[in-house]
C-alpha cells in the first residue's frame, strides 16, 4: 500500500452521510469499486473506495442499507468523479443512482493524449507514469467476505491513492498542452444513459449473426431473448445460466409446441427444461403468431481494392508522423477504420472533434493529390503544390 495508511472504513449510513458531506465540498474525488457479477444478473457492489487529499475511505456497501448519500454525491455536478476504465463502474452507479455520474474524468481515455497506449490498464499506467509496481495478489479476491482482511483493503485503496496522483498529473499536463477540452466529447459519450440501459426487448440484437434469421424463427428469437432477459432480472442470475444463445437459437429453429417436443432439443439441459419448459413452449407458440421486428441495418465491411488500400497506407504514414510529433497514439489520432471511410467516400467528414484541426486539411490534400510526402531528417514531410 502507498505511504498513506490512515483511512476510514464506512459501514453505517450515518458515517456515509458525514463522509459524503465532506467530499461534496471538494472539486474532485478519485473513485473505484470492487464488485462480483459471475453469479448474478446485476453486478453486486461490494466496496467503494474514494479519495481526495487527506480523505481516504472504503465504503462497505454490503453493510449499509441506505446508500442515498453516495448517490447524491455521485450526481453532484460540482464534483468531478475520477475513474480509470470507467464503463463498469458507471454501469454499477447507474443502477444505484438511476443516472450516470457527471462530470467525470477517465484516466484510461486521457492517457493516449499524453503518449500512452490505448486501453492501457491501471497497473501499467501507474507503473509507467509513477514507477510503482502494484501488487496483483487480490485480483480474483472474494469481495463479499466479511470482515475483509487488511491486505485486501490495502489492495483496494491503492486503486484510488495512485488514481488521484495520476489525475492531478494528467490534468495539469493536458491543460498545459491545450488538450483538456479534446476529451469532452469522449467523456460525454461515456455519460450517455443509453450505454447502461438494457431494454429487454432489444437484447435479441446482440445475438451473434442475428441477421441470418427471418420470419417466424426471427420472431421466436426476439421473444425468447426478451423472456430470458426479464426472467434473468427476476431471479438475478446471468442470462446464460438460464439458456445460452446457441440453445435459444435451437429452440427457435425447431419451434416446439409441447413439452414433449421441447424434450427433443438435446442442447437444452434437463434442469432448465423442468424449471422453464412450460414458459418456453408458451413463448414459442405466441411468437409464431407475431410479425418479427425489423432487423437492424447490417453493413457488411467492403474489402478495399488495391488502389484504395494504397491510399489508406499513404494517409496512415502521415498519421503516424503527426502522432509522433504530437506524442499521441496513432490509433487514437486516426484509427484505420476512419482512414478507410475517408478513402471510400466520407472524406474529411470521417474525422471527428479535435482530430479534424490536427489532420483534416493534410489528409484531404493528400487524397486530392494537392500534397505529397517526402522523407526528411525528422521523418516524413508534407509538401503542398
Amino acid at each position: 500500500m502507498a505511504d498513506n495508511p490512515d483511512y476510514q472504513y464506512i459501514d453505517t449510513a450515518a458515517d456515509l452521510a458525514t463522509l459524503c458531506d465532506t467530499l461534496a465540498a471538494r472539486p474532485y474525488i478519485a473513485i473505484d469499486t470492487e464488485f462480483l457479477r459471475e453469479r448474478t444478473y446485476r453486478p453486486e457492489l461490494c466496496l467503494v473506495q474514494v479519495k481526495h487529499e487527506e480523505v481516504l475511505a472504503c465504503i462497505d456497501t454490503l453493510a449499509i442499507d441506505d446508500l442515498s448519500a453516495l448517490s447524491a454525491l455521485l450526481l453532484d455536478t460540482s464534483v468531478v468523479k475520477v475513474f480509470h476504465a470507467a464503463s463498469q463502474d458507471l454501469e454499477i452507479f447507474y443502477l444505484l443512482a438511476k443516472a450516470v455520474p457527471t462530470p467525470l474524468f477517465d484516466t484510461q481515455i486521457a492517457a493516449p493524449l499524453l503518449g500512452y497506449n490505448e486501453q492501457i490498464g491501471y497497473g501499467n499506467l501507474v507503473n509507467e507514469h509513477l514507477g510503482v509496481e502494484l501488487a496483483k495478489t487480490h485480483t480474483r479476491a472474494d469481495w463479499t467476505r466479511r470482515p475483509l482482511p487488511d491486505k485486501q483493503i490495502e489492495y483496494a485503496l491503492d486503486d484510488v491513492i495512485y488514481l488521484e496522483t495520476l489525475y492531478l498529473d494528467m490534468h495539469r499536463e493536458l491543460v498545459k498542452q491545450g488538450r483538456l477540452e479534446w476529451l469532452e466529447p469522449e467523456f460525454a459519450e461515456q455519460a450517455r444513459p443509453e450505454k447502461y440501459e438494457q431494454p429487454a426487448g432489444e437484447r435479441w440484437k446482440k445475438i451473434r449473426n442475428i441477421q441470418r434469421y427471418k420470419g417466424p424463427v426471427l420472431s421466436i428469437i426476439q421473444q425468447l431473448a426478451k423472456w430470458r432477459e426479464i426472467k434473468a432480472r427476476e431471479i438475478n442470475q446471468p442470462r446464460n445460466w438460464l439458456i445460452k444463445d446457441d440453445v435459444l437459437l435451437s429452440i427457435a429453429q425447431q419451434q416446439p409446441d409441447s413439452l414433449e417436443e421441447l424434450g427433443h432439443i438435446r442442447s437444452l439441459d434437463r434442469k432448465a427444461r423442468e424449471r422453464f419448459g412450460t414458459e418456453l413452449v408458451d413463448v414459442v407458440v405466441q411468437a409464431r403468431k407475431l410479425t418479427p421486428e425489423p432487423q437492424p441495418p447490417f453493413n457488411k465491411k467492403q474489402k478495399l481494392n488495391s488502389a484504395n488500400l494504397a491510399r489508406v497506407q499513404l494517409l496512415n504514414a502521415w498519421v503516424h508522423q503527426r502522432a509522433h510529433e504530437l506524442n499521441i497514439a496513432a490509433s487514437l489520432l486516426a484509427p484505420q477504420k476512419v482512414l478507410e471511410k475517408m478513402v471510400t467516400g466520407d472524406g474529411r467528414a470521417a474525422l471527428s472533434g479535435w482530430r479534424d484541426p490536427l489532420l483534416g486539411e493534410d489528409l484531404d490534400a493528400l487524397l486530392k493529390g494537392e500534397a505529397q510526402l517526402s522523407v526528411g531528417k525528422e521523418g516524413l514531410q508534407l509538401q503542398r503544390d
